[in-house]
């Protein structure tokens, strides 16, 4: 196990690493640092620059050789094995959101209207942590091992495409990640085979006509906000009559526009939402049918209709050999307890799924929550997590990579239960 971590260069190390800590230090204590100074100093989604500055920084200075910038703002280590076990990946995210954090916390957000309220920091110095496991590591590791720091996991597009194209994926067998979950107690692990979270996809509606109408004579034109509210109703009742409605499938309206004045029929009125799925040919039949629809009721109502999708993530579909490989590892180190397996897949839209359709891999979720202040939900203004995980998650990510690799348990990189305990992690767990 790695107990510790020593800088090979002290003096490259940021501020906030370097003078907290002197000489070997816990890997706890690192990545509490790490996640705290990340959440001071959020930034949105391709414009974390002095967020790739410091990973790259304080890898470095743990003797880690550095690749990058690529998609932006993303970085990569490699680390070589002496074996051929092939070659896996690991992707943390790094993008913060675009929203106000009201925590009454030492590490609360210095940037105003910018704050890591999804555990995207939390993410950042796991995967940090996973490439110094397997860096000290690398004389028994069977293979080659990628971790990648994406950026703009929370926009669009999104980061992943950009890092598929900039070549991330090259030569990897398989990838992995995870994500916190405030809705899961500290020390278990949410695993689930096939689609574990859904398609998340904008689309944006215009109803238009030329010129403007008089309230009082709407049957001489086009009453582009009647118009508009058919459509949207139409569309509401799609999902449970044109899909299997035991494959969950969510359309949802979020903003509407029309005119200003009481009495004119606007020109236009325009609505707009999210479509969400877990079933990718459910995508496709839904937004095929909304196509049809707009041109149906164009056609009745003679207006003038455009619909227009921005696609987002396709589901994230976890390969069931790869969760057998993360379930196994587990038990083998925190014991069958700490496993929670979920039951039914997230609606929320997630990018790693981008990588899930050029290679096999796997997405889980790890408990963060440990009291009233690290249960909030995800994006909520006081999320916050209990840190207590970090250092365990981290070594337990290296170790499925390794067991990956070698397609057995490695016991070189090994988690215990007691990883989880106040005492082992010092300020490790949350102080709010």
């Amino acid at each position: 196990m790695l107990s510790s971590v020593t800088p090979t260069n002290q003096q490259s190390l940021p501020d906030a690493v370097a003078e907290s800590l002197s000489g070997e230090q816990s890997l706890a204590q690192l990545l509490v640092t790490v996640r705290r100074h990340l959440h001071m100093y959020p930034e949105v989604g391709m414009n974390e620059h002095e967020t790739s500055r410091f990973i790259r920084q304080t890898l470095e200075g743990y003797g880690l050789d550095v690749h990058g910038p690529i998609a932006g703002t993303g970085l990569y280590v490699d680390i070589e094995g002496k074996g051929s076990g092939g070659s896996v990946g690991y992707r943390a995210d790094i993008d913060a959101l675009p929203a106000q954090d009201q925590k009454r916390v030492s590490y609360r957000s210095q940037h105003q209207n910018v704050a890591h309220l999804c555990g995207h920091d939390a993410h950042t110095a796991v995967g940090m942590g996973v490439a110094l496991v397997l860096h000290a590591h690398r004389d028994q590791l069977p293979g080659r091992a990628r971790v990648f720091f994406q950026p703009n996991e929370e926009g669009l597009p999104s980061g992943a495409p950009l890092m598929i194209r900039s070549g991330v994926l090259e030569g990897l067998d398989a990838v992995y990640a995870i994500h916190v979950d405030p809705t899961l107690d500290v020390g278990r692990y949410g695993l689930m085979v096939g689609p574990v979270t859904a398609s998340s996809d904008r689309f944006d509606v215009r109803v238009r006509q030329e010129g403007t109408g008089h309230s009082a004579r709407p049957h001489e034109g086009v009453d582009t906000v009647w118009v508009a509210s058919q459509l949207m109703n139409q569309f509401y009742q799609m999902a449970d009559r044109i899909t299997d409605p035991r494959t969950p499938a969510i359309f949802t309206v979020t903003k509407m526009a029309g005119g200003e004045a009481h009495n004119v029929i606007p020109e236009e009125a325009s609505f707009g939402g999210t479509l969400r799925t877990v079933s990718p040919d459910d995508r496709t039949t839904i937004r095929d049918y909304m196509h049809e629809a707009a041109q149906r009721m164009g056609n009745l109502h003679d207006a003038h209709i455009e619909l227009d999708f921005e696609d987002g993530a396709p589901p994230v579909i976890n390969d069931e050999a790869a969760i057998e490989n993360i379930e196994r590892t587990i038990e083998e180190a925190f014991g069958a307890q700490a496993i929670h397996q979920i039951q039914q897949s997230s609606m929320g839209g997630e990018d790693f799924a981008h990588y899930l359709k050029h290679v096999p891999g796997a997405f889980i979720r790890v408990g963060t929550a440990s009291g009233p202040e690290t249960s909030y939900p995800l994006h909520h203004h006081r999320f916050d997590i209990d840190e207590t995980p970090l250092a365990p998650t981290a070594r337990l990510m290296a170790r499925v990579l390794m067991n990956h690799l070698a397609g057995g348990l490695s016991d070189n990189v090994s988690p215990t239960q007691s990883d989880f305990s106040t005492a082992d992690n010092g300020q490790a767990s949350n102080a709010t």
